[in-house]
């Protein structure tokens, strides 16, 4: 906002204009990389060259003056000598630190070593109406780096790494799956009816048509009907929206990646699992395997650990049947957890959460989940209590879902019904009658997988908050200009209300 311009710079603005400087020219010489110019320095001593960026705080010494290009590759020196800038010097202070220059200068080396521009021209790119971020009082303050991400990406160079390696795993797992014969496809965002997933959504609404919409909490039917269609190993990658809390692995808005394969099982993806995370160690980390997430060494070298899922529940709630749904519903209020209204199925998952999921250490796959928590899920031919469902947990964080997909339409279309019988704001809208029908066209046999994105960065990052790899995180709104003050961190008092 223009009030929060800062003072001293407006009047320099002005000074440009009237010297016929366009301080937001819509053409400026064209800049090499930072990194290019380091990359060759010494066979290009003495040559012209062109760089471009901002620059960061000047230091004045009479004659001289000394600042620092940054761009996105890397920073340099530049010299400004008034020998080498007779009609720049006397303006010289019109440019400032902020400021969007491009350089075209001699590259060479200071007395002590330093790589150096030295000016021959400057171009002001664009003036910058603020101060760096090293005047910033509190810049450090967790809430004001989220909110400000354009200014923390270049005053932490910390953040701008953790992005370039979000870009490479997202790039990977790309590989990855291509390099299996999988087809990335793209699916709607708006849905009719919100399903997929078990997760409050957010609904708007079409004019047009006048009819009411869901932002998708999962691509997940979608891409099984296009297993019905012949396209038998498919995946996206997207953005998903579950209009719920927000905590260190939680925001509304993130970025999930779903594949389905047919004539495979959750066995098969499994081994996908772990495919998966052996070409990110190899690709991303440069064949490291040991990570530190959460302040815990995990180490990711394949094959991982399976567990089922009603073993360790017994095991960490003093031998407790989980289909004992009395012992249950005493064990849930025993740990103060909520139980008015809730099916016993929802008590018994939650308990499993509260119990279990924090002394998994991993990376372990927890296997066989409960069928009546598994709606999309095919029955074990062993025990038709459990669902062929597995989830894969690391430092006690689940990282995805998968299963053998349920595609017996008449079973399927029952699970819908009970979904809705015993409906809450996690269930689906209404009975999606256009999936049962994809199904009664005959859906070959498949393993499915969801996998986040955001936690995925954090793991190989080394992020503790998924706040951490997604660029633009939502946060509170703030009136327009405002800035918190340090320490007024409304990020964590979000998530010490979080669900």
């Amino acid at each position: 906002m223009t009030k929060d311009i800062a003072p001293d710079r407006l009047p320099k603005l002005d000074r440009l204009r009237e010297l016929g400087i366009d301080p937001y020219p819509a053409r400026v010489p064209s800049p090499e990389p930072v990194a290019s110019l380091l990359a060759g320095l010494d066979a290009r001593l003495g040559q012209r060259v062109v760089a471009g960026g901002r620059l960061t705080q000047l230091r004045d010494f009479g004659k001289l003056r000394f600042s620092h290009l940054l761009d996105r590759s890397g920073s340099i020196q530049i010299g400004f000598a008034r020998d080498r800038l007779p009609d720049f010097w006397p303006n010289r202070k019109l440019i400032e630190a902020n400021d969007q220059v491009v350089v075209v200068g001699e590259l060479a080396r200071t007395q002590k070593g330093e790589p150096t521009i030295w000016a021959e021209q400057v171009v002001l790119a664009a003036k910058a109406l603020r101060h760096p971020a090293e005047k910033w009082a509190g810049l450090q303050n967790v809430e004001q780096r989220y909110r400000m991400r354009y200014v923390d990406l270049y005053a932490n160079p910390d953040v701008r790494t953790v992005f370039e390696q979000r870009s490479r795993i997202v790039r990977e797992t790309r590989a990855y799956f291509d390099s299996l014969g999988y087809l990335e496809v793209e699916t709607p965002i708006l849905h009719p009816i919100s399903g997929g997933a078990a997760a409050r959504p957010f609904s708007t609404h079409h004019n047009a048509l006048d009819m009411p919409l869901f932002l998708r909490i999962a691509p997940e039917l979608y891409l099984k009907r296009l297993l019905v269609g012949g396209l038998e190993r498919v995946y996206e990658i997207g953005r998903v929206f579950r209009n719920e809390g927000v905590s260190t692995r939680h925001n509304p808005e993130f970025t999930m990646l779903e594949s389905y394969e047919a004539w495979a099982d959750y066995r098969t993806i499994m081994e996908r699992v772990e495919g998966l995370f052996a070409h990110l160690c190899e690709r991303v980390l440069g064949g490291r395997t040991k990570v530190t997430f959460r302040g815990l060494e995990v180490d990711l070298r394949p094959p991982f650990p399976r567990r089922r899922y009603l073993e360790l529940f017994a095991e960490h709630n003093g031998g407790l049947d989980w289909f004992d749904a009395d012992g249950v519903l005493a064990r849930a209020r025993q740990l103060g957890l909520s139980v008015d209204g809730l099916p016993a199925a929802k008590i018994a998952g939650d308990v499993f959460e509260a119990t279990v999921e924090p002394h998994l250490a991993g990376p372990v796959f927890v296997h066989d989940y409960p069928t009546a928590i598994s709606p999309l899920a095919k029955t074990s031919p062993e025990d038709p209590r459990v669902a062929e469902r597995f989830e894969i947990f690391i430092a006690s964080c689940e990282f995805g879902n998968a299963f053998s997909e349920l595609n017996d339409p008449l079973d399927q279309e029952q699970r819908f019904v009970e979904q809705l019988e015993h409906r809450d704001e996690e269930s689906p809208s209404a009975l999606d009658v256009d999936y049962v029908t994809a199904l009664e066209f005959g859906m070959p046999p498949a393993g499915g997988l969801g996998i986040g994105i955001d936690r995925l960065t954090m793991l190989l990052a080394g992020a503790d908050s998924i706040r951490d790899v997604l660029l633009f995180p939502l946060l509170r709104r703030l009136e327009p200009g405002a800035i918190p003050p340090p320490g007024d961190d409304a990020a964590a008092a979000a998530e010490e209300q979080a669900t």
